[in-house]
């Protein structure tokens, strides 16, 4: 398999896009979207001082322009994975549910969608690490119906 990594300012893909890509639609698109950072809390327990209950809203907003402006860069049939490092639903699965309703062209593939600590068991997909020692994170695997 062979895969062309870019980096760039989702945002603004006006400024890179042509360029890396000929204007052709990507197979793949990778959105690790800016998040509260509440599912790293164990690690990272300044976290907690560092974010205002107003930045969730805030940043919900900014993951979904993100994925709005992202979407048409997808070719039909392509897949976009959007993860976040949050445990809050308005991160995770209030999100997608909003873009499924907002794009006919998408459909929701199999994925875990919240991954939380302490949850590993009964089904919770992260069987290999049964004491629950990791990390909380969301993500969905987004299929664009072919045209």
């Amino acid at each position: 398999l062979q895969a062309q990594v870019l980096v760039a300012d989702a945002g603004r893909p006006e400024a890179w896009w042509q360029q890396a890509s000929g204007g052709e639609p990507f197979d793949a698109i990778l959105l690790d979207a800016p998040c509260t950072a509440s599912g790293i809390v164990r690690r990272h327990p300044d976290v907690r001082w560092l974010r205002r209950p107003s930045d969730i809203a805030q940043l919900a907003a900014q993951q979904a322009r993100l994925l709005a402006t992202l979407w048409p860069l997808l070719r039909p049939g392509g897949r976009l994975l959007y993860c976040t490092c949050s445990v809050f639903r308005a991160e995770g699965d209030e999100q997608v549910q909003a873009f499924l309703a907002n794009n006919s062209d998408a459909v929701l593939m199999p994925s875990p969608g919240h991954l939380l600590p302490g949850d590993a068991g009964e089904g919770g997909g992260v069987r290999e690490n049964p004491s629950g020692e990791h990390d909380g994170f969301f993500y969905a695997l987004l299929g664009k119906r072919p045209g």
